[in-house]
């Protein structure tokens, strides 16, 4: 029989990557994810390799635009108010200006995309403004066309985001620092994603994901996200509570969440029930 784990409480997507996002009512999720999610990204001139604030001293900046899909382009809004859209003939300009690294936005995943992802206990040491050793990672290949990192789709409980909030100092810890696409209203304990991995959950009616590994956390939880100040406890909480090994081989690292597929594609809405099959 079908094990309810709770409700959908809110949907997120993130027109281009490492950018904030915006909420949805509804969406559709196709096997690559939800629809209009991480379509775009900010290629650095410099190396080729996809911007991403994994590597916070390059690119924490990132988090301070906020994006959102416009049809086919992508609408971004500036620390300032300025809008940039994917179709202005000068919106790499004013990216890299911005940024102060030659950038170019673009919906075309490069073949053999690539980010830096920096050692996440040596940005707790070192801070977010320190040169530290990095990992290389691909970007895409679970999700041809997306600029995704390891799988289409990522959600989290509120159960663990209540569990690293109780363990905080400020108290609490926002959704939004580990950029999930679906926030589950859950009970009882944290971190019960741990024991969804290889399993199938329903999401509404029509929707079926399957768990593939605990979400390993980089530095992006404890960088400013907007409004929202540094918070180094997102990251350091899970690393004292929750440091599993995702994968056979990766090594424990701090997680916090799920990674899943998409096993039946369909729509999703606010409030829809969510089962463990």
């Amino acid at each position: 029989m079908p094990e309810p784990l709770g409700t959908l409480e809110s949907l997120w997507r993130y027109p281009v990557k490492s950018m904030l996002g915006e909420e949805a009512a509804e969406a559709d999720v196709a096997v690559e994810g939800l629809d209009g999610d991480r379509r775009w990204a900010l290629i650095d001139r410099g190396t080729g390799r996809v911007a991403s604030a994994k590597n916070p001293r390059l690119w924490r900046s990132l988090l301070t635009l906020a994006a959102a899909a416009d049809g086919d382009a992508a609408r971004i809004t500036l620390p300032g108010g300025k809008v940039v859209r994917s179709t202005d003939a000068d919106a790499d300009a004013s990216l890299s200006d911005l940024l102060g690294r030659p950038v170019t936005l673009t919906d075309v995943l490069p073949e053999g995309a690539t980010l830096e992802r920096a050692v996440p206990d040596e940005v707790l040491a070192a801070g977010v403004t320190a040169e530290v050793a990095v990992e290389e990672g691909t970007v895409g290949a679970a999700a041809p066309g997306r600029f995704v990192d390891f799988a289409p789709v990522h959600l989290i409980g509120t159960a663990t985001l209540d569990a690293i909030g109780a363990a905080s100092p400020r108290g609490r810890v926002e959704a939004a620092r580990y950029r999930p696409n679906l926030i589950v209203r859950t009970a009882g304990p944290g971190y019960q994603e741990n024991g969804w991995v290889g399993r199938d959950l329903a999401v509404g009616d029509e929707v079926v994901l399957r768990g593939m590994a605990p979400t390993p956390r980089c530095a992006i939880p404890t960088l400013e996200h907007g409004d929202l100040p540094r918070d180094t406890a997102a990251l350091r909480v899970p690393a004292q509570d929750n440091r599993v090994e995702p994968l056979p081989g990766f090594g424990e690292r701090p997680c916090a969440g799920l990674y899943a597929q998409v096993v039946r594609p369909g729509r999703v809405r606010r409030g829809d029930t969510v089962r463990l099959l």
